[in-house]
């Protein structure tokens, strides 16, 4: 099962360099700022309260994951199932490009597991210009990221520049009224996640990825859920519709959860006790394929 942990280290961790860089519209907004506020919704009652997004959006699992996961498959790495750094001149609206800001963190992530430190720094401008255009570039210190993610050596202190950056930033937004934006940063990450390990799967079928493929089910809800709560911005509502034509493809998955013996621990000179949970899932080889294709659908729509 994937690891439950908190929305900051959720985006940290996809990054692993920046390790994250990381409303209700006005219906028809055509601006370019993703200014809407979560606090206006256009008349309609939240489905969930942002107390409560915020608490479901804990339980997205980081991409970083599925990039360890797709490096111990012993696949090679492969630039060209990217999205290319060049791209970004192509995202001119603050909704593609908090998307993107996500997919390239994800990207990031995979880039780093690999130690390829020779792409990093592309990667990273692409994320600073991303950043500064929906105005939280401030945030971040590239010139300090940049020289530090060109050593691996300097992975702990690059972690702790870019958490104390990331708690600034999403303090800021949602101070802001504007968890619209994490919401669209979050969902590229996941996307792009499952892009790179659909490409592995394709080429190595290996069932450890294939199941935490088949995980993703009851993430699809909570995604849903948290983006029709902006469905009022047209963006918004088809980008939660591409999530549903998605969720669909995944209704005939099967997942059992069986909860382990408890056991007991020692933490900080205490005694406590936990319980783990082991999934099991029925996924056919047809009903893989579909989601995949539809994975792939919803990045192009993501990228493009």
């Amino acid at each position: 099962m994937f690891k439950k942990i908190n929305y900051l280290t959720l985006i940290l961790a996809s990054l692993y360099l920046l390790s994250a860089c990381t409303g209700s519209a006005k219906k028809g907004s055509s601006s370019d700022e993703l200014t809407f506020n979560d606090s206006l919704a256009n008349n309609a009652p939240l489905e969930l309260s942002e107390e409560v997004m915020s608490d479901v959006i804990q339980n997205i699992s980081s991409p970083v994951e599925m990039a360890s996961l797709i490096k111990s498959t012993g696949v090679d790495f492969s630039q060209k199932i990217l999205n290319s750094s060049e791209q970004i001149d192509a995202y001119n609206t603050s909704y593609k490009r908090a998307l993107n800001l996500g997919v390239y963190s994800a990207d990031l992530g995979y880039i780093n597991i690999y130690d390829k430190n020779t792409i990093v720094v592309s990667y990273l401008v692409a994320i600073k210009s991303l950043a500064e255009g929906i105005k939280v570039g401030q945030f971040f210190d590239f010139n300090s990221l940049k020289r530090l993610a060109t050593n691996s050596n300097n992975l702990d202190s690059l972690m702790q520049i870019s958490i104390s950056s990331f708690n600034k930033m999403d303090s800021y937004l949602r101070n802001q009224k504007r968890s619209n934006v994490s919401s669209l940063i979050v969902t590229g990450a996941w996307v792009e996640g499952l892009y790179i390990s659909s490409k592995v799967i394709e080429q190595t079928n290996d069932e450890d990825l294939i199941n935490r493929i088949a995980e993703q089910k009851d993430i699809i809800n909570i995604l849903e859920i948290i983006l029709n709560n902006y469905d009022a911005d047209p963006d918004f509502a088809e980008l939660a519709g591409r999530i549903g034509k998605l969720k669909e493809a995944y209704k005939d998955i099967k997942i059992t959860t069986e909860f382990t013996e408890p056991k007991t621990i020692e933490k900080d000179g205490k005694l406590i006790i936990v319980q783990d949970e082991v999934s099991h899932i029925e996924i056919t080889p047809e009903q893989l394929a579909g989601i995949i294709a539809e994975i792939y659908s919803l990045r192009d729509y993501i990228v493009s």
